[in-house]
């Protein structure tokens, strides 16, 4: 019940939308086929993106714990 109800109200923000933005609905086709290239891109983006930002923490926090580490190995090596 509760996907009816988010498909219900997204449907009702986009009309707004429309209204705001002055497209009549039904809309031309191509504005229909671009807002549908929108939602397909947003629905397979966002768990790249969920991956994506724990995967780059994760490295700078690698990185950030290594750079002592190399620094004093770095200094070892120019000491005669």
């Amino acid at each position: 019940m509760k996907l009816y109800l988010f498909s219900l109200l997204a449907g009702l923000v986009v009309g707004c939308f429309y209204s705001l933005v002055g497209v009549r609905s039904p809309a031309p086709p191509i504005v229909a086929l671009v807002g549908l290239l929108g939602i397909v891109l947003g629905e397979q983006l966002t768990p790249v993106v969920k991956q994506l930002i724990p995967a780059l923490h994760a490295e700078a926090s690698l990185e950030k714990s290594l750079a002592p580490a190399d620094a004093a190995a770095d200094d070892a090596k120019r000491r005669p």
